[in-house]
């Protein structure tokens, strides 16, 4: 193994850049990518001027002014996509408290999968913008794109698999995100979590993105190399936590499962 390949999925929310930086979506990572970035840009933008954009964007009325943005993205400030995103995962992350050391190795391993750029690097300029990955875009109307995590896939297992070679792929995206790309199975690490109630484990779902971001800022600021494999993955993470590890098969990836105690508390 070379390194660490970490995915994470997109905050519903953006934060808006505060920067004056222009986007260029040429200057993003896997340029070819480019000309299907562009294409659901512009469906973006047409089905967000449509009288029907709140209900096919899957958005309330109190969202108008982000349904409004996606109209005009080439024109919007545009920031680091690890500013970009917010939430309980990325804020748990905590990139912009990380040392610089650490920073960079984010940087280098952190994927973010999107239903607008396909996939992003945690350094790439990028405006906010309102689009999830179980969006059906209807435009254009000639050639609509439908669903965007089918849309996606084939051209993100061209883009993405001389990304992953040779990696430890730690997955932390969600199901709806998970769809779009599927890394080699036997290489890959999903990350779940579960808390003991009562005596019995129960998903936290919430709070597992917190979980995931402590892991995924564990992984960046320990001593050490990087793990390589499942087993070392495992090792890591029980550094910190108590946590199992399920094995794969050559179509399912390994899972590592995080056990919180039943008196756990949450940081916010």
């Amino acid at each position: 193994m070379l390194g660490v390949l970490i995915l994470l999925p997109p905050s519903e929310g953006k934060q808006q850049a505060s920067t004056s930086t222009p986007f260029d979506a040429h200057a993003l990572s896997f340029p070819s990518l480019t000309p299907d970035r562009l294409a659901v840009l512009d469906a973006l933008a047409e089905t967000s001027g449509r009288a029907d954009a709140h209900e096919v964007l899957g958005v309330g009325e109190t969202l108008a002014h982000e349904v409004e943005r996606n109209r005009r993205l080439h024109d919007e400030p545009a920031g680091p996509a690890h500013t970009i995103y917010t939430g309980v995962l990325y804020e748990a992350l905590g990139y912009a408290t990380l040392p610089a050391p650490a920073q960079r190795l984010a940087d280098e391993s952190i994927l973010v999968v999107s239903a607008l750029w396909g996939a992003v690097g945690f350094a790439d300029v990028i405006p906010a913008y309102r689009l999830s990955m179980s969006v059906k875009l209807p435009a254009p109307a000639d050639a609509p794109l439908g669903r965007l995590a089918t849309w996606w896939k084939p051209r993100l297992a061209r883009a993405l698999a001389e990304r992953a070679a040779g990696e430890l792929v730690v997955d932390c995206r969600s199901s709806t995100y998970a769809a779009a790309w599927a890394p080699p199975a036997a290489e890959t690490v999903t990350v779940s979590v579960v808390q003991v109630r009562g005596g019995a484990r129960q998903v936290v779902s919430h709070f597992a993105k917190h979980t995931r971001g402590e892991l995924i800022r564990h992984l960046l600021t320990r001593p050490g190399a990087q793990p390589g494999t499942p087993d070392e993955l495992l090792a890591v993470a029980r550094e910190k936590w108590e946590a199992e590890l399920t094995a794969g098969t050559a179509r399912k990836p390994h899972q590592l499962t995080i056990v919180l105690p039943e008196d756990h508390s949450f940081a916010r």
